[in-house]
């Protein structure tokens, strides 16, 4: 019986000792075995992650100038251990939770920590003064970060705590959706005594928040950066650091065009929330609707680089940041800021005050070399300006020349008689009488009847050409209610009326990564308007004929002359101008200078060459003959541009309820170079007088800038 259980035993030994030997074989032998990959992931947790931070990409002009960039600003910054010591919350909530642990301790060595901590903190505060700020200015600086920490505190609080179920419903179970007032006003419902309250704030020490420094004093030279470092490089929690900040180094210039930057919104998370390395940070930057900044965020925006150590300080994995790319526009931002200069420039334009818009267009290859919108601002200060940008009547953050459409009054007049001329309803030599009496019941007057009470028949035969030199109403009302109205609809659909004048031409982003190989991020487009060519709004984006609303019979008349129904974006008239001007080819404008993208298939709308030879000669007529509506104001420079072998082109244009005034035209050379523009005022009375003279002194700029004669 011995024997046996001594038998039994040494077995049991033997399976057990086996057991044993094969496990340390396992775990010492198979190098990727379950426990050797679970014991270097809690390595790795146990160690640190740094985040690299990346650049934002530049906006350049057509010649390089740099229109947005990010630039470093040095600060002197104080981390919150101890900036949190002048605030009088922090000593509180330390002192209840010192007392709810013992009702008898004494909190005394907690008043003297602060005590001593706020004599060095007066200190620090009296270096500050040194380099530029107030004493009174640190301080507001230093208790801002302390509430902006403290709200943080309690908003991570409330949200530990069972918030209000309704209140969660209300914004869809996503806590960051929910604003900090009504989580205050729910932890405050919940927990109705403040020094649960404060004892509830004070267990949040996890946030990083806590262990970052916040900027307080901006270092604005090299000096002030050497003398911080040296002042404080032995003060426990500050130091100096680098931020970048956007700057736009030509201010006000094409404000509304490149856009803004500001912190991201919810939307803006969500773009890139499904990368980490992509995805905003708290003091990140993005770009604001409208312009460039936010078109081309998915461009612009860079990729944090990652450094990971295990617990030993090993590295496990590095990544490099990818810097933001550089978008290049077609737009000429000197060019661009004489021309806002000349509209604003109160000794020259009368209008100086009035909202007003201005595009210049190289009609050889479509790009945009001006998109002016007045008034404008100043990008460098907008986010300290935006509630008052924002409550301005007078809409200093749309960008005009796209996203505001207006009645275009006889700046349309060359369109319809293309129209009349190719739809066989008129020929160049044929009259439409333009009698000196008033007009019948339904149908507008003539301009110079009423202002001087005769018509364009004393003065001329009125003939398409003269038609078009004197802005007769009576020729071209008559000869639009002679035209198909869907006939006269598509002419206007073919010059891009009706219709979004800025294609999708962004740059695809490259921001691929393991994470997301292929990003597929969603378009953004700029905001424009797409006019009217109907009786009536078109309720959707339009994209084909087909789609438009109908064109009723009698609003032809008034669509003749500009007016009624009929609304146009300044962005369409300059384009319908270099359409005409090269010849009756269609090409899409464009504003991103983008050699990867294609191009745009121009579309050739074979307008016969009488035609185009018939609305050539009035249009010049307008600018360099007697009698033409923009005469006056050309006559004195046209030895100008006669010398630099210039021919002109030109088409005024005025409208009531409500008046403004309008030029289109265009500047062709000896070599084919043509520049086409449109200018509108806004309240202007007359094109001849409102508008004309800007276009005259735009189309010397381009000329001067080489765009145009030699």
């Amino acid at each position: 019986m011995y024997r046996k259980r001594i038998t039994i035993l040494v077995i049991a030994g033997a399976v057990l000792l086996g057991v044993c030997v094969f496990r340390l074989a396992d775990m010492q032998l198979l190098s990727t075995s379950f426990y050797r990959e679970q014991v270097s992931q809690l390595r790795i947790q146990q160690g640190s992650l740094q985040q690299v931070r990346t650049m934002r990409g530049r906006i350049l002009d057509r010649k390089g100038q740099i229109l947005a960039a990010d630039e470093p600003r040095f600060w002197l910054a104080v981390n919150y251990e101890l900036s949190r010591f002048l605030d009088e919350r922090v000593l509180q909530a330390m002192s209840l939770r010192v007392k709810s642990k013992d009702p008898d301790a004494s909190t005394s060595h907690l008043q003297q920590e602060f005590a001593d901590r706020q004599e060095d903190l007066d200190l620090l505060i009296n270096k500050c003064v040194q380099f530029g700020m107030s004493r009174e200015e640190v301080v507001l600086r230093l208790q801002k970060i302390n509430d902006k920490i403290w709200n943080l505190r309690t908003f991570f609080a409330w949200a530990r705590n069972s918030p209000s179920a309704d209140l969660m419903k209300k914004y869809g179970r996503n806590l960051n959706n929910i604003p900090l007032a009504e989580a205050i006003a729910d932890f405050e419902k919940k927990f109705p005594d403040p020094c649960d309250r404060l004892l509830l704030i004070n267990k949040v020490d996890y946030i990083a928040e806590l262990k970052k420094t916040q900027p307080v004093v901006e270092l604005k030279t090299e000096d002030a950066v050497f003398a911080a470092r040296v002042e404080f490089i032995s003060v426990p929690g500050v130091e100096v650091i680098a931020k970048g900040q956007r700057i736009y180094p030509f201010g006000q210039a094409a404000a509304q065009t490149i856009g803004w930057v500001g912190p991201p919104r919810q939307q803006d998370k969500d773009l890139f929330a499904e990368d980490r390395l992509v995805s905003y940070l708290d003091d990140e930057l993005c770009g604001r609707e409208d312009g460039v900044e936010y078109v081309c965020e998915q461009i612009l925006r860079g990729k944090r680089g990652e450094v990971v150590y295990d617990i030993d300080r090993q590295l496990v994995r590095q990544t490099e940041a990818q810097f933001g790319q550089d978008v290049r526009l077609t737009i000429d931002i000197e060019l661009q800021k004489k021309i806002e200069q000349r509209i604003a420039d109160c000794s020259l334009n009368r209008n100086c005050k009035a909202p007003a818009a201005a595009v210049v267009i190289d009609a050889g290859s479509g790009d945009i070399l001006a998109l002016v919108s007045l008034p404008d601002y100043d990008l460098n200060l907008v986010r300290q300006t935006y509630g008052m940008l924002a409550g301005d009547p007078c809409e200093p953050l749309r960008n005009r020349a796209i996203n505001m459409h207006y009645p275009p009054g006889s700046v349309i007049k060359p369109l319809i008689l293309t129209a009349g001329m190719e739809a066989g309803k008129i020929t160049a030599g044929e009259v439409i009488s333009c009698p000196s009496h008033k007009a019948p019941q339904g149908w507008p007057n003539c301009l110079i009847y009423l202002r001087n009470h005769w018509g364009h028949d004393s003065m001329w035969s009125n003939t398409a050409r003269n038609a078009i030199k004197g802005s007769c109403n009576i020729y071209f009302s008559h000869l639009a209610d002679r035209i198909d109205p869907v006939v006269l609809q598509s002419w206007l659909f073919r010059f891009g009326y009706g219709r979004l004048a800025l294609p999708d031409s962004t740059p695809a982003p490259l921001l691929a990564s393991d994470e997301s190989p292929e990003p597929n991020y969603p378009v953004r487009r700029f905001k424009q308007v797409q006019g009217q060519i109907a009786n009536t709004p078109a309720k959707d984006t339009i994209t084909s004929f087909e789609q438009l609303p109908a064109l009723e019979p009698g609003e032809n008349r008034w669509f003749g002359i500009g007016q009624g129904n009929l609304r146009v974006t300044p962005l369409q008239v300059a384009n319908a101008m270099a359409c005409l001007a090269r010849g009756g080819v269609y090409l899409p404008p464009r504003l991103i200078n983008d050699p990867c993208s294609p191009k745009p298939e121009p579309v050739n709308l074979n307008i016969s060459p009488v035609t185009l030879a018939t609305v050539y000669e009035g249009m010049h007529a307008v600018v360099e003959e007697s009698g033409g509506t923009a005469n006056r104001e050309f006559a004195p420079v046209l030895g100008n541009f006669s010398s630099r072998g210039i021919r002109l082109y030109g088409k005024t244009g005025s409208t009531t309820q409500p008046e403004h005034a309008w030029f289109g035209g265009f500047a062709k050379d000896a070599k084919g170079r043509i520049i086409a523009v449109a200018v509108l005022v806004e309240g202007g009375q007359q094109g001849s007088t409102d508008a004309a003279p800007l276009g005259r002194d735009i189309l010397l700029f381009c000329a001067e800038a080489g765009y145009v004669g030699r």
